[in-house]
Formats: C-alpha cells, sequence, structure tokens
C-alpha cells in the first residue's frame, strides 16, 4: 500500500516558507554536559526586544522555599488528563519539586507537585543548626536535577533529617508526567566512608551514558569530609562506582559554585577540587586544587589532572580553584595540535585554559603545562561557571564586570574584548547565553546586587540591555546564591527566595481570535479532532514562525493555544493567522479556543467540534493537494491518467484505528485507518477508495489513495465525504481516455 508525503505543495499553503523554529528543553545544568550555557534556539529574545520598555517580569510562581538550583525546561510532557504540556521543574529547599505549566501564568498551581519530606513520621528538611552552616533556610534540594528526555525520568538528590537525629540522602528517579516514583527508586546515598551529616550536594547531576553522576562538598568544612564523585545506574539507581579525592584526610571538594561534572563526547568526566586539610601530609594531598579527568563508571579514577604550580599558596590562602566548575569548549576554539579544550577560573583570579587529552600534570615553577595561565584582569575570583558563545568565554568575577574574552586556535585572550560598565559584588554570577543560532546573543546574569537582581547584555559588546532592579515592578524577589537563569521559548525563568519569576516580552492589548476553521477548505463549520486548524484574528504573535519539530511544538515564540484548557499543538504563527492541530482528546460539540502570547490571553472563541469534517487542501489556483502515480504533484500541466491511482490529502478525518498523539505523526511503517466510511467523487463520479487513514510524516494531515475514475481528459471537482460530511470542492487535472 502506496503512502505517500507531498511536502512542497502542503507545506507551502501552511506558510512553511517561512523561518524555521525548533523547540529546545534544558534538561541539564547550562544547558549542555560541556556547561557551555548556550541555548541557541531564542528568536524571539533579541537585544532590541530585551531592551525595550515591554520587556518585563511577569509573573512570579510562589513555591514552598528557596530556589537554589536551575529550573529545568521540558517541552511536551504528556500530563495524565491534561495533555502535552511544556513543563518547568522545579526543586526547592523545602524538598518539593514541582512540575509548572511553563505557558500558563494565570495561577501558580503545578501541573503536580512532591514533597519527600513526612512529619508524622519524624522526617524534616536540615537547619543551619543541625550543619553548623548558615544556610537560608533549610537544606533540602540543592544540587540541579538532571532529566533523561528519552525515558522521561528526572533525577535528584534530596536531604532529609529523620528520627534519631539521622541525616540521609536519596537518590530520587520521579516520572516526569505524574510525580510518580520510578521502580527502585529512591535509593539511600551510601558509599564506604561517607557520612551524610558532614557533605553538601550542592553541584549539579550529570547523566552520562546510562549513569548518574554526582559530585559532593561539605558544609562549612564541618567534621570530616571529602571530594566524592558518585555513579549510579540511571535504571536500577544502584551505586557502581565512586572516587574519593581525600581519602584518609579531608577536604578538596567538589563545590564549584553549584556547577556540575562535565563530560564529553568520548565518555570523560572532568571536575575541579578545592582546598584540602592535609595538615602537611604532601603525599596525601594529591588531588586538591585540582582540575581532574575521571574514567567513566565503574572505573572512577583519576585518569589525568592539572595541578597549578602554586597549590600550596592556594590551600593555605582559601583559594579554591574548584570554586568555579570546568567549562568544555566546542571543537572550533581549538586548534590541530590541541582540539579539545578546558577552561576553569578560581578564587585567586586567575584563569586556565587547558588540553583535554593532556591536562598537564602537576605543575612546579610555572604553570607551564597549560596553555594558558592567566590573571583576570582585576584578580578577582569566579565562582559557578564560565559561558562560550561564538568564540567568547564570558566570565563574571566578583566585585569586577562581566568579561567577554576570545578564543580560538587553541589561544586564550589576556584582556577581555568587551566588559560590562557595572561591577557585580560578590559572589559574581554565572553567566547564561541565548542566541538565534550565531545570532542576537544575549548574556543574561543573576547577582545579589540590591537583593538580587536579573541582568541582561548584548553578547556582542557587553553593553547593558536589561536590569530588574530599574523599575520596582521588575524586582527580582530575593537572591538564592549562585543562582542560574534558564532560557527558553521566549521567557527566562529566575530562581529566587521563595519562587521562580518569569521574565519575557509584553503586550498591552491581548491577543484577539475573530475566526477558527479547518485549515484545508477554512470552514468555521468542519472541525473535528485530530484536525489541523486554522486561526484568524489581531495580535497572536510577536512574529512569523514556522516548526520544523516533528512532533509540533506545543508553543511557538512564547505563543501557544489551548482549546477546553487542552494545550494545542503549533506549527505557524504570526501576528494575524495561527495553525494548530486540534487536539485528538476534545470532546465532540461546544469548545473553547484560547490564544496566549507574552503574558497576555485572548478571550475565548466558542467552536461547534464534529466527529469528522473534511477540508481538502488546495493551491492558489484551487486545486487539489494531490500526487498522480508517478509521486508527481497534479496539476493542469501534469494530469492523471484515468484508470491511475493517486494520493490526496486533507484534514478533518476523525477517529482514527490507532491512537497518535497530538503532534505527532505515525511513526515509520505504522498504517492507521479511518474508522469512518469515506468515499470521494470526480465530476460527479464515484472514485474507488483503496486507502483512506492518516498520512505519514506529518501531524494532522489526512490522506486517501483513489481510482481516477474513466473520464475525458480535463479539470474536474474533487469532493471527499467521511461519515456522511462533504468536504469543500478541489479541481483534478485529468488525461481522460479519448
Amino acid at each position: 500500500m502506496a503512502i505517500r508525503w507531498i511536502c512542497p505543495t502542503i507545506l507551502a499553503l501552511l506558510s512553511c516558507a517561512i523561518a524555521l523554529y525548533a523547540q529546545s528543553s534544558v534538561v541539564t545544568y547550562h544547558n549542555d554536559n560541556s556547561r557551555t550555557g548556550q541555548y541557541l534556539n531564542e528568536i524571539l529574545l533579541t537585544p532590541a526586544s530585551v531592551k525595550s520598555a515591554s520587556f518585563e517580569k511577569r509573573y512570579f510562581f510562589a513555591l514552598d522555599g528557596a530556589v537554589y538550583a536551575q529550573p529545568l525546561y521540558l517541552s511536551r510532557v504528556k500530563i495524565a488528563g491534561k495533555g502535552f504540556h511544556n513543563v518547568l521543574f522545579v526543586p526547592t529547599s523545602h524538598d518539593s519539586l514541582y512540575a509548572l505549566d511553563a505557558d500558563d501564568e494565570s495561577s501558580s498551581t503545578p501541573l503536580w507537585k512532591v514533597n519527600f519530606l513526612d512529619a508524622a513520621a519524624g522526617v524534616t528538611t536540615v537547619s543551619a543548626s543541625d550543619v553548623n552552616c548558615p544556610v537560608i533556610p533549610e537544606l533540602g534540594i540543592s544540587g540541579t536535577p538532571v532529566i533523561d528526555p528519552d525515558s522521561r525520568i528526572i533525577y535528584l538528590i534530596a536531604y532529609t533529617k529523620e528520627a534519631g537525629d539521622q541525616y540521609v540522602y536519596r537518590l530520587h528517579a520521579i516520572d516526569v508526567t505524574s510525580g510518580a516514583e520510578q521502580p527502585g527508586s529512591p535509593v539511600v546515598i551510601q558509599a564506604p566512608g561517607f557520612v551524610p551529616l558532614d557533605h553538601k550536594q550542592r553541584t549539579a547531576l550529570l547523566l552520562l551514558n546510562g549513569t548518574i553522576y554526582s559530585s559532593w562538598s561539605g558544609n562549612c568544612d564541618r567534621g570530616t569530609y571529602h571530594g566524592w564523585v558518585m555513579a549510579h545506574d540511571a535504571k536500577t539507581l544502584q551505586l557502581t562506582g565512586y572516587f574519593n579525592d581525600s581519602a584518609g584526610v579531608s577536604g578538596a571538594s567538589f563545590w564549584n559554585g553549584g556547577a556540575g561534572p562535565a563530560a564529553d563526547a568520548q565518555g570523560n568526566v572532568f571536575v575541579v577540587s578545592a582546598n584540602g586539610d592535609f595538615e602537611g601530609a604532601v603525599s596525601l594531598a594529591q588531588y586538591d586544587e585540582s582540575v581532574l579527568r575521571i574514567a567513566p563508571a565503574p572505573d572512577l579514577a583519576a585518569a589525568d589532572e592539572f595541578t597549578p604550580f602554586n597549590k600550596v599558596l592556594l590551600d593555605q590562602e582559601d583559594l579554591d580553584l574548584g570554586s568555579s566548575g570546568a567549562l568544555l569548549l566546542p571543537d572550533e576554539a581549538g586548534s590541530a595540535a590541541h582540539p579539545y579544550l578546558l577552561f576553569t577560573s578560581g578564587k585567586e583570579g586567575r584563569m586556565y585554559l587547558l588540553d583535554r587529552q593532556a591536562l598537564g600534570g602537576v605543575q612546579f615553577g610555572s604553570d607551564s603545562g597549560a596553555l594558558a595561565s592567566l590573571p583576570i584582569p582585576g584578580t578577582h575570583a569566579t565562582f559557578g561557571s564560565a559561558a562560550y558563545f561564538n568564540g567568547f568565554i564570558y566570565l563574571a568575577p566578583a566585585n569586577s564586570p562581566m568579561m567577554a574574552f576570545p578564543v580560538a586556535g587553541a589561544s586564550l585572550g589576556s584582556l577581555p574584548s568587551a566588559s560590562t560598565t557595572n561591577e557585580n559584588g560578590p559572589p559574581g554570577a554565572t553567566p547564561s547565553i541565548s542566541a538565534n543560532g550565531s545570532r542576537d546573543g544575549v548574556a543574561w546574569t543573576i547577582t545579589a546586587d540590591d537583593g538580587g537582581q536579573l541582568l541582561a547584555y548584548d553578547a556582542s559588546d557587553l553593553s547593558s540591555l536589561f536590569n530588574s532592579n530599574a523599575r520596582l515592578s521588575n524586582q527580582l524577589p530575593g537572591y538564592t546564591e549562585f543562582s542560574v537563569p534558564t532560557i527558553a521559548d521566549g521567557k527566562v525563568f529566575a530562581p529566587a527566595e521563595h519562587g521562580v519569576a518569569i521574565y519575557g516580552e509584553s503586550v498591552s492589548d491581548p491577543p484577539e481570535i475573530t475566526a477558527v476553521t479547518n485549515a484545508g477548505s477554512y470552514s468555521s463549520a468542519a472541525i473535528s479532532p485530530g484536525s489541523l486548524i486554522s486561526i484568524f484574528g489581531s495580535g497572536l504573535a510577536a512574529l512569523t514562525a514556522n516548526a520544523s519539530s516533528n512532533p509540533l511544538p506545543m508553543s511557538l515564540a512564547d505563543t501557544s493555544v489551548t482549546v477546553n484548557g487542552i494545550p494545542a499543538p503549533l506549527l505557524f504563527q504570526s501576528p494575524t493567522q495561527l495553525n494548530a492541530q486540534l487536539p485528538w482528546e476534545t470532546l465532540v460539540g461546544p469548545a473553547s479556543v484560547v490564544v496566549r502570547t507574552r503574558g497576555a490571553s485572548s478571550a475565548a472563541l466558542k467552536i461547534t467540534v464534529q466527529p469528522a469534517a473534511p477540508g481538502l487542501f488546495t493551491d492558489a489556483g484551487g486545486y487539489a493537494a494531490a500526487l498522480n502515480a508517478d509521486g508527481s504533484v497534479n496539476s493542469k500541466a501534469n494530469p492523471a491518467a484515468a484508470g491511475s491511482v493517486i494520493s490526496v490529502f486533507f484534514t478533518g478525518l476523525g477517529a482514527v484505528t490507532t491512537a497518535v498523539d497530538d503532534g505527532a505523526a505515525p511513526v515509520a511503517g505504522q498504517i492507521v485507518f479511518a474508522l469512518s466510511r469515506v468515499a470521494a467523487s470526480i465530476g460527479g463520479s464515484p472514485a474507488q477508495i483503496e486507502f483512506a487513514g492518516l498520512a505519514p510524516l506529518y501531524p494532522g494531515l489526512a490522506q486517501i489513495n483513489l481510482k481516477v475514475p474513466a473520464l475525458a481528459s480535463g479539470t474536474y471537482p474533487l469532493t471527499i465525504l467521511v461519515a456522511g460530511r462533504a468536504s469543500n470542492a478541489a479541481e483534478l487535472a485529468i488525461s481522460g481516455l479519448d
């Protein structure tokens, strides 16, 4: 059975000539395992739009605790009974994990929420007095979780105080669709010599080749703590290996200002250690103040290291190299001799550029083993992570401007190419970059200044674009240490002391819907579940864009649609027209369509949903979107032979034999048939139907294969009927048996 695809005609009719948009998720700290901080699929937030008065704080999700971890963003999450949503996952210091609708700013009611405390059983968070360390206000979930987008599982580590003054860390594997624990979850974090009370899990988790890596530090140097790297199997959660860089003594922890271990494509794990407490036992001080390459689990041994020549001074002066994590640079920054690079910096105020394949070893007298060992201008300490974009490393030290240092040919510039005009107070910041590929870069930071603020700069010259504290209504509601913003789909999600603030463009006038029609026939009376629809009106979107992903995204550039409260996948948007798919679960009968764009919602437009409502796609001349027997597009100049089998494309098929997700097409090799009776006529003559069902490759598109009746040459009206409902008429060119 031939089921064919007609991209040139159908996509042109649905405005595919527009620049494509691919929605990206943020499933790990600083956006990728290299920790570059880049979000390169942003088409709405440009330097011009961020600098405009319309960019502002739009909403605040109030949560039950402080947010120290970076929020994570996953697109197209299927929530039971609620359809597909773009979801923001936010853990709190109160041991809660929230799943929030990233597109709905009408309330902070979560899609789901889980909490790992049990007051009745004596399970609480860990307080500052428990660890003798001034945490604000409590320790619960501090490290950034990680999401496996394939298995749809989010992994996190929660810290609790339990009956009998027991302190416990647990690794949880949570279903992103429901908040349910996975089989075998949670597991208690245990390793020989590991004392939970003396350790803090502040760094981000790393998911690499089916293994969850966690790194560890201490609570204000309390007790005997170590720099641990632990590995757990992502399926079973069982401990598969561990590395202790200060066994027998103490210190050399991995705290890194919240940055997690980094990993390269070869499976190597990179961590940066802090100062150790070795009391002169130099032989035990092998791995403090070092950049380490750790072999993948289960080995988890130090395979290579770089230790600065002045590590004794760094130890004595508490100038941790490990105040920041490792940034793995893309190959474009390297050279033929040194293609794979690593960058880091620390509290001493020094930058290091290293060869990942040969870190350099222990240095003596100078850092000659490094590709670069350079003082940061002004010698300011760094915390967290640097970012990379377009040949520059972005660094935001404490008591210093943010700076962009050029890096190319495995060489690091000693002076910045650009600097901000303002200085950031302690502890500085971790920059993140949003851009549309290599264009329209914006550098974002959250700093502690003035009680906490979100700042944005033009990535090309670091000129100021936005300061949340310049206007009272834009202020960030409190600062959490080492905060990192998350940028996704035209919005910036900024962690705060008791929740997450949403920043983005705002509109003074809400969008207005004037009509909702079948996308093929443009009939408002021909709308059915699973069909493609066109929404017409004004102010529907900020710009024109076409989805490039399959399945379709649930939003395009901060614009989304709901039908009876269920999100509808989008394939095209412009200020006056949206093309979407009516969710399959939409019930027959009255329904309400709402458009949300840039923080504003339209009034609901009432539509009537039919069981089936076919609408044929046509070109500008009224010819049907059809393929002749040889796969060519039917037209007056290219007619179909009488007696041949052609494929015709439409939408509004109604119920089908196999369920297909909203926004998705049948998978390769899958044939999905219509449940209703389908008929067709050409020029009033019945046409034999050989197939009726969903077309491959494109969501919401239906297809019939029919045999052309024995007619004379000419152009004839084609109509189809599904469940007795007739489509619009479209022209079909026939080469007859004259």
